[in-house]
């Protein structure tokens, strides 16, 4: 059973390639993407045709969330093979950094797996003249929570036992709390070894309000991007707790599903519905399609829930919003944003992040962003 879900996972997983590069690039020739994409080279062309180039052209730097490289990955790599006099710069160096650089002028757009606080609408007054930052609703998907314990294919964990790992009050895999979750596993005296992002993370926020939402007697930390637990180990990004899991015996961390890879396995969580449930797309998109838009005005920032007790749907989930200003957004680039922001939206960007290991948004969301980038000035 769990060969047959390692299986499934690479496969959806298989299709993109993860660059190690930090700046995308989107340019005249495929080689620039800095990553592989879902879609075959016959679908990038095909999709090519779709998008609208008009007016696109020079550099457009962006910077954020390194949640949804993956997919941008996907994005810049189609996005070249059309228009061929813009150049699309993403670095992913995480949400808070994204959207420091965003409010210091310093990009076009940035990426966040949170949505904006309303101090950090209020600073972007600065930068978007007569205009404000907006949220756009764009990657959705599952946190999965990959761990590295030898003998032990298949973990149950529910908010509580999670909470005392990366609180360190749970040391040891062979801890009573998670041998009761487990009864059928064979846990190894094994110390925990719990990673935690470094930087400033929208992951970590969503990691954190989930934890906060569903156990709050045993998480008693506010939520954030900046870690505030106890103990545990650090690494930058995404990529780095995952290969640390991929690397360390005994390890435990949280990143996106589309980062559970190259044999890392994740937790299935236990909630309110009577079987634990299974990070995957299907399950995440359970529990976004029930999200609320909060937002107001042009903003579409969602509410999410992460107490859901409907079979099926995973409760650790986040949705990326791509941040711009609705009005005032700099001129030179104005063009490429748009042009780039709405192939992201398009129906084909969207069918590229299944493959991807994301979730798209719902229909009703998806169309309330494509006509909020259109009024973009």
């Amino acid at each position: 059973m769990k060969l047959q879900r390692k299986n499934r996972r690479a496969l959806a997983l298989g299709a993109l390639a993860v660059s190690g590069a930090l700046a995308l690039t989107a340019c005249g020739s495929d080689d620039t993407s800095g990553g592989g994409s879902g879609a075959g080279d016959s679908s990038a062309t095909a999709q090519a045709g779709n998008i609208d180039c008009t007016d696109a052209s020079g550099q457009l730097q962006a910077s954020g969330s390194s949640a949804q490289k993956n997919a941008i990955d996907a994005w810049v790599k189609n996005y070249a093979a059309a228009c061929k006099d813009a150049q699309i710069n993403y670095r992913p160096d995480g949400s808070g950094a994204g959207i420091t650089a965003f409010l210091q002028g310093q990009t076009a757009f940035a990426g966040s797996d949170s949505a904006l606080k309303p101090e950090e609408i209020e600073d972007s007054k600065k930068v978007c003249t007569d205009g404000q930052a907006i949220d756009l609703p764009m990657v959705g998907g599952p946190i999965a929570v990959g761990f590295n314990v030898p003998g032990v294919d298949t973990l149950v964990l529910d908010a509580a036992t999670l909470s005392e790992i990366f609180d360190s009050k749970i040391t040891n895999w062979n801890d009573e709390k998670i041998a009761k979750l487990n009864p059928d596993a064979k846990l190894p005296d094994l110390k925990i070894q719990a990673f935690h992002r470094s930087d400033e993370s929208g992951t970590t926020d969503n990691f954190t309000k989930y934890l906060k939402a569903a156990s709050p007697d045993a998480w008693p930390y506010e939520p954030g991007k900046s870690w505030e637990a106890k103990g545990g180990q650090s690494a930058q990004g995404s990529s780095g707790v995952a290969q640390q899991v991929k690397q360390t015996s005994g390890a435990i961390s949280y990143f996106e599903l589309s980062y559970a890879k190259d044999g890392i396995t994740t937790v299935d969580v236990k909630t309110e519905a009577a079987e634990p449930v299974e990070a995957t797309i299907e399950n995440a998109t359970a529990a976004i399609g029930a999200a609320k838009v909060v937002g107001t005005g042009k903003d579409l920032a969602l509410e999410l829930d992460y107490t859901p007790d409907a079979e099926g749907a995973y409760p650790l989930v986040l949705v990326t919003y791509e941040i711009a200003c609705d009005k005032g957004n700099k001129a030179e680039t104005l063009p490429a944003t748009k042009s780039f922001l709405n192939y992201m939206a398009s129906e084909d960007g969207q069918g590229l992040l299944a493959d991807a290991g994301y979730a798209p948004m719902p229909e009703d969301i998806i169309t309330k962003v494509r006509e909020t980038i259109t009024s973009l000035s």
